[in-house]
């Protein structure tokens, strides 16, 4: 069964502005799925295969004339020279919507866009199914998205159990995508290294002590980090201050972007060993963060104007999206009952940043419907994360 993605809209919008669109994202999140199904028109290689990835390294211009325009280049970190051709190809036509292009090491792709295809290309995002996205096609359960996650295999006719396809998965990562980005000589300590980052999702991340924890040098560390995050397994959260400097110097949140395989890394498999986890608490805030995050990418928004707030006493607020000089605010609570004060960041942020500064206050619980707490306080369980 296909499962309709949140993004389409947002496709063609740029497939009628743009002559280049790409599209990004983590492995299996159904990139390709996604355009072969919207797209049956367009002629459709992958540089997945060694040979067609031989030929486009190698002779990049002859590759490239020998498409038929419109086309979807699929894994285009394959080949980076492709960038510069295709660069000069729609320069001399600039048709929208001639090649859409797919890949799954998000910096390293950006950068060849910056050099090559800057105002020429669009850049959008897909993570792995939202729980909106699922439970809207598909009889699923929030308890059962948030142990399982969102990718797309294990929704498929086939049923692949979750405890089959992510180590099969975690490997094909490792052997792929980390040994194209950086030199690691031992996958299993970066195995390690992903294990020891997923007990810190939804904390503020320390450098050094995860380093200390793999045993591994802070420098290789911060290495290992940029691999996850551009390859979208990860993504960080700066802390919201008004001075932006300070924004650049603040410790990060880290989050991954799927919790299926937090929990697999964590080794939680139900949703009862969820709750009786000192994890749970960690796993909800993450599942929060990645279903607003889901809100901004169906709207083309690659980087959103979304952070944390913490002041010196230790009030917080989960997440702060800041929209014309006001806010919107979220809190992440795992109870069906939650309470006004659970949520006295809110107060504690509106208070600090001046009365009216407020737009909206939502408490993201596991809860079955909507429902309004006092002082304009919306208790929701995130399937459609308000960030308008």
């Amino acid at each position: 069964m296909y499962i309709f993605r949140n993004i389409r809209d947002q496709v063609q919008l740029y497939l009628n502005l743009f002559p280049v669109i790409l599209l990004t994202g983590p492995r299996q999140t159904g990139k390709t799925t996604f355009l072969l199904n919207q797209l049956s028109e367009y002629k459709y290689v992958t540089l997945d295969d060694p040979a067609e990835a031989e030929r486009a390294v190698n002779m990049p211009q002859q590759f490239l004339d020998s498409l038929s325009i419109p086309v979807i280049i699929d894994e285009i970190q394959y080949a980076p020279e492709l960038f510069r051709y295709i660069k000069s190809a729609v320069d001399i036509n600039k048709k929208p919507g001639s090649y859409v292009l797919t890949g799954s090491q998000q910096f390293n792709i950006m950068h060849n866009i910056a050099e090559s295809l800057a105002g020429r290309c669009g850049v959008l995002s897909m993570l792995t199914l939202s729980f909106d996205e699922l439970s809207s096609q598909q009889d699923t359960s929030l308890s059962d998205y948030i142990v399982h996650g969102g990718y797309p295999a294990l929704y498929s006719d086939n049923m692949m159990k979750a405890e089959y396809w992510f180590p099969s998965y975690i490997n094909t990562y490792l052997e792929r995508d980390v040994r194209n980005i950086i030199n690691v000589n031992y996958l299993r300590d970066f195995n390690r290294f992903m294990r020891a980052l997923a007990l810190r999702s939804g904390q503020i991340l320390s450098l050094s002590d995860l380093a200390r924890d793999v045993g591994i040098a802070p420098n290789t560390a911060k290495a290992w980090l940029s691999t996850v995050e551009s390859s979208g397994i990860v993504k960080l959260l700066e802390p919201y201050f008004l001075n932006k400097g300070k924004r650049l110097v603040k410790s990060p949140k880290v989050y991954y972007t799927d919790t299926g395989l937090l929990c697999h890394l964590v080794g939680i498999n139900k949703y009862s060993e969820l709750l009786a986890s000192p994890l749970c608490g960690a796993v909800w805030e993450t599942y929060a963060f990645c279903q607003i995050y889901h809100a901004f990418l169906k709207e083309g928004n690659i980087n959103p104007p979304l952070w944390f707030w913490r002041d010196r006493t230790g009030n917080e607020v989960d997440f702060v999206i800041e929209k014309g000089g006001r806010y919107i605010l979220f809190e992440a609570k795992l109870t069906e009952k939650p309470s006004k004060k659970e949520c006295k960041g809110f107060a504690k942020f509106e208070a600090y940043y001046g009365e009216g500064s407020v737009i909206r206050r939502t408490i993201i619980a596991p809860v079955n419907k909507p429902f309004p707490l006092e002082d304009n306080i919306l208790v929701d369980n995130g399937r459609i994360a308000v960030i308008d």
